[in-house]
């Protein structure tokens, strides 16, 4: 199947836990005629950190490259590849640059605008970035030791995302926000990344997707030619 458009964010290039690897195999097996990068798709905080740069992610992004030949890519600018702020609005071949997109009556954008501690305490959202590559780091120890244990992967950086998230909801509630953000900008549904959290959800009338990432969920946004959304998953 040709699909219409996927939409997928937050690879983190840069990161020894991006799933380089497996988002240019999940392209290869899924041609499209439309790509949405949609945001964190270099993680530049985490260079900016000392993080080590992969052969592995020099490669994604030459198969990025040689996939914009044939297909339009929308690079979305995200939080944590912010350096893309400068080049809003510019082509670079098939490939341009945007702060946000709309497709067929969906307001795509990366998410990190309506995020408190993004616009508001950014130093904060470092900070806790931080805690995150920690987490990611003590998980794969813990499920080395469950698979020697032949137990099943339990992820620890997604159950203390969803404790923060459950925590936070009186403060930042992402998804309604995300909602009333489409309907001001006159559409009917949004899409969008920054939380890894995969969603295909009906909020007050209106339709909110979220396409996850590729650190953990390894998950995107399918749209086929009969303008159906499904939520893809390794």
């Amino acid at each position: 199947m040709n699909y219409k458009a996927i939409i997928a964010s937050d690879l983190h290039l840069g990161t020894k836990d991006s799933q380089a690897k497996e988002f240019i195999e999940f392209l290869e097996q899924h041609p499209t005629d439309l790509l949405i990068l949609n945001g964190d798709i270099i993680d530049g905080w985490a260079l900016n950190r000392g993080a080590k740069w992969k052969k592995g992610h020099t490669k994604a992004v030459a198969a990025l490259l040689k996939l914009s030949n044939k297909t339009k890519i929308i690079w979305i600018r995200g939080n944590h590849d912010e350096f893309l702020t400068e080049f809003i609005g510019s082509h670079f071949g098939n490939i341009e640059i945007r702060e946000n997109y709309i497709l067929d009556n969906y307001f795509v954008f990366h998410g990190d605008v309506i995020d408190v501690f993004i616009t508001k305490y950014k130093w904060l959202s470092k900070i806790g970035s931080v805690g995150y590559d920690f987490a990611l780091w003590l998980n794969r120890w813990y499920n080395r030791y469950r698979a020697w244990r032949k137990l099943p992967y339990q992820s620890i950086s997604q159950d203390i995302k969803a404790g923060v998230k459950a925590a936070t909801n009186y403060v930042n509630d992402f998804e309604t926000t995300a909602i009333k953000m489409a309907a001001q900008n006159g559409c009917y549904g949004v899409i969008c990344g920054h939380i890894h959290q995969p969603a295909d959800l009906h909020i007050n009338g209106a339709h909110y997707l979220n396409s996850g990432d590729w650190v953990e969920n390894r998950t995107a946004i399918l749209l086929d030619g009969n303008d159906n959304f499904t939520i893809f998953k390794v």
